[in-house]
């Protein structure tokens, strides 16, 4: 699907809502195949525009947040060897490390929002119960003479806040 180039036509009225479910015309998408059939063909374009590509075309979806919710997460390995591993609401799974990294950011209201990266550009946001689970396995860290909290997979550190924060 990366190297399909085909003619952009447009803009359909697709929504991935911020909760993750799926809105064709206004209406949910209640069968959860076709909407992870359809996440199989979700690309991000440089400009940020999000587009459902096929060999034949490209259309244009609003993303309200990130396109895929982290429902899940899961420990290997330990100490140096610990790895991150994130499931989404799609089940696409992924390892937090130097490929996909981990962002952290504030969302609109203010709260801190945390994020990881799924494939080519497209993020997962972590849900409620997978963020608490994350800080609980965070630590301090001083970086440049700062004290920071994060966590570590895959042999990287990933900065999710000053101390205050956490």
């Amino acid at each position: 699907m990366d190297k399909w180039n085909p003619d952009h036509c447009g803009a359909i009225d697709m929504r991935i809502a911020a909760d993750g479910s799926w809105h064709y015309l206004g209406t949910p998408i209640g069968r959860p195949a076709m909407a992870r059939l359809f996440s199989t063909i979700l690309r991000r374009e440089p400009d940020g525009e999000y587009v459902l590509v096929t060999p034949v075309e490209k259309v244009g979806i609003t993303v309200e947040d990130a396109p895929f919710l982290a429902v899940l997460l899961r420990l290997e390995g330990e100490g140096a060897d610990r790895r991150l591993v994130f499931t989404t609401n799609m089940g696409d799974e992924t390892v937090a490390g130097p490929d996909h990294p981990l962002r952290a950011t504030t969302d609109g209201r203010g709260e801190p929002a945390l994020y990881v990266h799924v494939r080519g550009g497209l993020e997962a946001r972590l849900n409620r119960p997978v963020y608490y689970q994350l800080v609980d396995l965070g630590g301090e860290r001083v970086i440049g003479g700062r004290r920071v909290f994060g966590v570590e997979s895959a042999g990287r550190f990933f900065e999710l806040g000053p101390v205050e924060w956490s």
